[in-house]
């Protein structure tokens, strides 16, 4: 079973989006990480790509701060997820929590 959150904090001035799960873990995003993991038809290149784990080399995106990696809103999307509104207007993707849970970068998750 997919643990779920129970609390979401989005810091602007980090540029870091934390989830603190059912189970006791905490996860830590950066911005630009979730940005560059978008799980949208569009960013993931077709419906026939959505769904499927974070790539590996998610993991190496730089930090940066543009209008693409600035966090307008986060929002819930259902009971199963999230959908990120971004400063450039981008706002298709919806982060479900299997997937968050699959691109926690911290050396636990990644070991």
């Amino acid at each position: 079973m997919t643990p779920k959150p129970t609390a979401i904090d989005a810091s602007r001035k980090k540029k870091e989006l934390t989830l603190n799960w059912d189970d006791g873990h905490t996860s830590v995003y950066s911005f630009s990480l979730l940005r560059a993991a978008c799980p949208c038809a569009e960013c993931r290149g077709g419906h026939d790509n959505m769904g499927k784990e974070p790539e590996p080399e998610l993991f190496d995106t730089p930090i940066t701060d543009t209008k693409e990696t600035q966090l307008k809103d986060v929002v819930a999307t259902g009971s199963y997820g999230i959908s990120i509104l971004w400063e450039d207007g981008h706002d298709y993707g919806i982060y479900n929590w299997h997937f968050l849970r699959a691109l926690c970068p911290c050396d636990e998750c990644r070991g």
